[in-house]
């Protein structure tokens, strides 16, 4: 098959936001609202749309505007609370991959026809003199600031919009510095660099969104982690209780005390281990919560109750199965969620290769009538 959508905005889906801010808050902090909201979280993976256009989906299907949907109109704001970053240097370029270094040395890989992300080969930091010399790009400066972050910012509250700031990962972030295997050994072996990472990060995060929430009100604080896979989380309670709770708390007790509902992490995996340390540091919202590693929203619903809420969380490979797998998959799920409030229904990620185009329209057709 010859692929005609190859990169991250080539898969990027139509949006309708159909929701009012208040009602969506309101409803995934368990608060009101009686629609439950309904969304693509993440969309295709690369090879679905021509599988999707071989099978005779309309133009209109093909960047999903064809299927409707019931979420928010969202917004950021313009500001930088992470890394300063700087170009990249091109290495290499076939048809299979390319290879850059990126500002803070890291070679990183992208595969073609296979990821939208390149993945980095090296990491610059190993010891606390490395960190130092990156450490500059964590402080705080008024360049974090973009042209009229206030004033867009503003106006997107004004139409409507649910507004989101973020923040580096307590774990990603370290990840993106370090490796997954050199950090883990850092937590016992050099503490106290992570500790200045992340004291570096919260010190900085805070003092940008301490002048966001003084002039924009601020709904939802999100954090991107990826740190689970099928078999766990990637660390315990205790790192995350020792090492992030700290920098979470800092920042979201800023947010929050000034409006912020919605502490929302993005982690893919089996996060069941470790929510109760994560509630602790202060998060209330999970996303996209994938039942085949293991995340069960009805059985995390009757661990947790109203202390989260969740996105996300139909299994994407009923997709590949027939309509009965379908049928059972969101009658056991929708009921209770429509029920208890705080949950966006989706798939759990990007929709598998050999999903066909029919199960989709059907699957779409079947969440309408239960939330309809």
């Amino acid at each position: 098959m010859t692929l005609k959508w190859t990169t991250h905005a080539d898969l990027r889906i139509s949006r309708s936001p159909s929701l009012d801010r208040d009602e969506y808050l309101d409803w995934m902090t368990f608060k009101g609202g009686s629609r439950i909201p309904f969304i693509e979280i993440f969309g295709p993976l690369i090879g679905l749309k021509e599988e999707w256009e071989e099978q005779g989906a309309s133009p209109q299907e093909l960047d999903f505007s064809a299927f409707t949907f019931r979420e928010p109109r969202t917004a950021g704001v313009a500001v930088n609370t992470g890394r300063m970053g700087g170009p990249s240097e091109l290495l290499e370029e076939t048809a299979d991959y390319a290879l850059y270094r990126d500002d803070i040395g890291r070679v990183m890989r992208l595969s073609k026809g296979v990821a939208t992300i390149p993945l980095p080969e090296t990491w610059p930091v190993r010891t606390m003199d490395d960190w130092l010399k990156i450490k500059p790009k964590y402080l705080f400066d008024a360049s974090r600031f973009r042209e009229n972050w206030a004033a867009k910012a503003r106006q997107a509250r004004k139409e409507g919009a649910v507004i989101q700031v973020s923040m580096p990962g307590g774990f990603d972030e370290p990840r993106q510095l370090m490796g997954e295997e050199a950090l883990c050994y850092a937590y016992y072996e050099c503490p106290e660099l992570i500790h200045d990472m992340l004291d570096t990060m919260g010190r900085t995060v805070c003092h940008v969104l301490d002048r966001v929430t003084q002039e924009v009100p601020v709904d939802v604080l999100f954090v991107h982690e990826d740190m689970a896979g099928k078999s766990g989380s990637l660390i315990g309670p205790r790192e995350i209780l020792t090492f992030i709770k700290p920098y979470y708390r800092r920042v979201w007790d800023l947010v929050s005390g000034r409006g912020a509902r919605l502490f929302d992490q993005d982690s893919d995996g089996n996060m069941n281990s470790v929510i109760p340390a994560f509630l602790e540091c202060g998060i209330n919202c999970m996303h996209p919560m994938e039942p085949a590693a293991g995340m069960d929203i009805v059985a995390t619903r009757k661990k947790y109750g109203e202390t989260l809420a969740f996105k996300g969380g139909l299994d994407k490979f009923i997709l590949r199965k027939t309509r009965a797998d379908i049928d059972a998959e969101l009658e056991r799920k929708i009921p209770l969620m429509m029920a208890t409030r705080g949950c966006m229904l989706g798939l759990d990620h990007r929709i598998p290769n050999g999903s066909s185009l029919e199960n989709y329209r059907y699957y779409i057709r079947k969440v309408w009538e239960y939330i309809g």
